[in-house]
């Protein structure tokens, strides 16, 4: 009799809608990087020669330690980036006591791909065009923002990585 396995694994290609923001966790001293990543997708309409565009999804990445130090140094809003990692569930309750969940991507590997510049070609980054319509503070799928992570239980919604 054959085993059936599972395996949650992520692999997302897209732009930085915003520089990461850093953490230092009191309760363990680990540093945690937190960043939004927008991806697109289209398709061909036959029936109008045109491309069409699916509206733009919006990810929460999350990125632990040594790789959290790396995408502080390295990343900034507008950078496409290839994020490898997997799906990881949080859930807190809101001020009112409601349960509430995050569905995060959480990070073992980004790599640049390209970087955002300026109109000038200067190495500064500009504004991410279809950042307008993102809310910065990862909400959930009701529009509620989660608390912080530390104050969401860091250890227990996420596993220590050994690196």
């Amino acid at each position: 009799m054959s085993q059936v396995r599972s395996l949650n694994r992520v692999i997302l290609v897209g732009r930085m809608g915003k520089d990461p923001e850093i953490t230092v966790l009191a309760s363990s001293g680990r540093q945690l990087a937190k960043f939004s990543l927008a991806t697109n997708e289209g398709y061909f309409d036959k029936n109008s020669n045109a491309w069409k565009d699916l509206p733009t999804e919006w990810h929460n990445i999350v990125a632990w330690g040594p790789l959290a130090q790396k995408v502080e140094k390295s990343l900034g809003k507008g950078d496409m980036v290839l994020v490898e990692g997997s799906i990881r569930t949080r859930k807190w309750q809101d001020k009112n006591g409601q349960d509430r969940w995050n569905t995060d991507i959480q990070a073992d590997n980004v790599i640049v791909l390209d970087r955002r510049k300026d109109s000038a070609g200067q190495g500064s980054r500009s504004s991410y065009p279809g950042d307008k319509s993102h809310r910065d503070s990862f909400p959930d799928a009701n529009g509620q923002s989660a608390p912080p992570f530390e104050s969401a239980g860091e250890d227990t919604a996420y596993e220590e990585d050994p690196f």
